[in-house]
């Protein structure tokens, strides 16, 4: 069956409509037929001779008798329409929904379902579903379980389905690409059947039966994807293929300030290995915060410059990119490495940083006319940040004649292992899951309104008596006019009132709508301790280093996921001393208090990343815009068990092509259709 028809190919689906669709991603005929219900609504026919009951649901067939609008003593408009059925007559209202009137006909028979309750000592049904009853056409929207979906505006739950009902019972063939000994082996229904029961469902049970045969199709796509992806920049790309001296490499170590970390170790073994072949490196390494990922990325800088190659590190934001330096420079400050810093404020000249061993930089590398020829490693740092076409672009200009670059890919951002295998199918990865040795654990408080003025005394005490640095992190920059947000602290605002509850302090301010210069200024006097205390939005989620750090306030914590709160508070305990996390939150919300809790239990990002997985769904815990993971369509993150089976499917796939060629052909079809 062909399902990557355009939408407008179906009856009333013109360029309005379209661009409606496209609002929810929907352009396809395959794209409608995944857009699945969120929930259902069981109004299928009561027996005769169950009892009515008040607060449930209930479908009414029958025809009607009257139809009008009728004013209340408060001069608001009430809709009324009488059913008569075959044992009693019932009342469907509606409120301040006067043209809802133009769609009866008196003595039309009609559906209806809806919940029931009293109106003027009378059993009604409010606001319900309702349809026309036609002979020969059967019933969409009322009398069985019903679909309701993710909606935007001028799209409705209902008008969605009368689509769908159109293209399931006239245009959707039988034909699957999955034979019976497949289904009956991962015990799958057809998927002809799946689309039918997952929009119109006979049972609930059948509902899930048919969502799960979809999310296996997608998790399957997925998977067959990032294999094909790996295994083309194996066939295909030629790397640099490094030497490594071991006894060399072991003389580099003891020349650090520390003494790497047994997952550190690990992680730097697998690199070390990568780098020694002729396929080019495609590695993502995923530490926690703080957990030292740095120091592997410049040991790999160090050995590219062995064997006379530059390496580019690429920084989502300037403040990130000086760390990546400053750090890079510390760490290789006796191997006589040149180091070029290349930002939109502070770019070196061109043929200083065609010199260079190591160049740093944001998205500023990726312009100008440099002959970056003897790039032999690139490392991105929290790759999500960046777009396809920006990592490809820097892979593109590194490339030395047909020799591509090794590719070391880094995230601070916890990810389960079985969303990371998925998302990150194409790359091969390491984890560190340690802290450097000496760390101290940090102790995460929540502090309710009654005790906020108590804590503002004790961070007084702090501050006088250790002389360490605060940060107190707000969520917004300044104050929303949106209701719903009035409780959540602004930055400026809270700014104003620190300054006069630490009256004797010196505190600064640090948002995203500085320009650079004016950041780097803020971070230098903090980091220099002209600043006691420095109120921020999240931009200090990432890239600031401040050793001296010891307390970090996380106002409106509850506004939070869970990754995100891991990642804030990490900015503080990278020094010696004692580390706190206070969570400011006056929410009453039992998953918020939740969250928080988990928080203060646990320190492993690892682990609060599958707590926030649960808890909130991957949607909240990632947030797609921010993070870069995709939202699925049907599929389930937290699915851990289909997850790993479609992958395991999927390696076979590839491993006897001619066995599953039916499955290969029809994935390289949605391939090319961008499905």
């Amino acid at each position: 069956m062909d399902l990557d028809r355009p939408l407008t190919e179906i009856p009333f689906i013109g360029p309005t409509y379209k661009q409606k669709l496209k609002k929810l991603k929907l352009e396809t005929w395959h794209d409608l037929l995944t857009h699945v219900p969120h929930r259902y609504l069981d109004y299928r026919p009561q027996k005769t001779n169950l009892r009515i009951e008040i607060g449930q649901p209930l479908t009414v067939q029958g025809k009607i008798v009257t139809a009008h609008n009728q004013y209340t003593k408060a001069n608001k408009k009430i809709q009324l329409v009488e059913i008569a059925t075959r044992d009693k007559t019932f009342l469907a209202i509606w409120f301040n929904q006067p043209f809802i009137i133009r769609n009866f006909e008196i003595g039309q028979a009609y559906s209806f379902s809806g919940i029931i309750d009293w109106f003027s000592k009378k059993q009604a049904l409010i606001a319900p579903l309702f349809e026309k009853i036609l002979p020969g056409k059967p019933l969409v929207h009322t009398g069985q379980i019903v679909s309701i979906y993710p909606e935007t505006q001028g799209l409705s739950s209902k008008w969605l389905r009368s689509r769908l009902s159109y293209l399931i019972n006239s245009k959707i063939t039988s034909d699957d690409y999955l034979d019976h000994e497949i289904r009956k082996r991962f015990e799958l229904t057809d998927l002809c059947g799946a689309f039918q029961e997952v929009h119109f469902p006979k049972t609930l049970e059948n509902a899930e039966k048919a969502r799960t045969r979809l999310a296996f199709d997608e998790l399957l796509f997925l998977h067959l994807a990032n294999i094909k992806k790996k295994r083309k920049w194996k066939k295909e790309k030629v790397g640099h293929e490094l030497l490594i001296d071991s006894s060399e490499l072991d003389e580099m170590l003891k020349t650090l300030p520390f003494k790497l970390t047994k997952s550190q170790l690990t992680s730097l073994n697998e690199i070390v290995e990568d780098l020694g072949k002729k396929t080019p490196m495609n590695r993502l390494l995923q530490g926690d915060v703080g957990s030292g990922k740095t120091v592997i990325a410049a040991i790999a800088a160090w050995l590219a410059h062995k064997n006379g190659l530059q390496t580019m590190v690429m920084a989502p934001t300037q403040i990130l990119a000086k760390q990546h330096f400053e750090t890079f420079s510390k760490l290789l400050r006796n191997q006589k490495i040149r180091l070029s810093l290349v930002v939109g404020n502070n770019r070196s000249k061109t043929d200083e940083v065609d010199k260079a061993d190591i160049i740093i930089g944001t998205h500023a590398l990726l312009f100008g006319k440099r002959q970056l020829s003897g790039v032999g490693l690139i490392v991105i740092d929290e790759q999500h940040r960046f777009g396809v076409k920006q990592r490809g672009k820097l892979t593109e200009i590194s490339k030395k004649n047909t020799k591509y670059p090794h590719v070391l890919t880094m995230t601070a951002t916890p990810i389960p292992r079985t969303v990371a295998l998925t998302f990150y199918g194409e790359l091969d990865v390491s984890y560190i899951t340690e802290l450097p040795h000496g760390r101290q654990p940090i102790t995460t408080l929540i502090v309710p309104p009654e005790k906020r003025d108590n804590g503002y005394e004790w961070i007084k005490e702090q501050i006088r008596e250790n002389k360490i640095s605060v940060f107190v992190v707000c969520p917004l920059i300044e104050e929303s006019e949106v209701e719903t947000m009035s409780q959540i602290k602004s930055a400026k605002v809270e700014y104003e009132k620190l300054k006069n509850i630490f009256s004797e302090f010196r505190v600064g301010l640090l948002h995203g709508k500085l320009k650079g210069s004016e950041k780097d200024r803020v971070v230098e006097k903090f980091r220099e301790g002209q600043y006691d205390i420095l109120v921020a939005t999240p931009v200090v989620e990432v890239g600031i280093d401040i050793p001296n750090a010891a307390i970090m306030v996380i106002e409106t914590a509850d506004r939070f996921g869970l990754a995100q709160l891991h990642q804030i508070r990490g900015r503080v305990g990278r020094g010696e001393k004692k580390s706190w996390c206070l969570l400011m939150s006056e929410s009453k919300n039992s998953k918020a208090q939740n969250r928080l809790k988990a928080l203060r239990q646990t320190l492993c990002g690892f682990e609060l990343s599958e707590i926030d997985l649960t808890m909130r769904g991957p949607g909240e815990m990632f947030g797609s815009k921010q993070h870069g993971i995709p939202s699925l369509r049907v599929a389930s993150w937290q699915d851990y068990k289909l997850i790993a089976k479609t992958r395991e499917f999927a390696i076979e796939i590839f491993q006897q092509p001619e066995k599953h060629r039916t499955i290969l052909n029809y994935f390289e079809q949605r391939q090319i259709s961008g499905n």
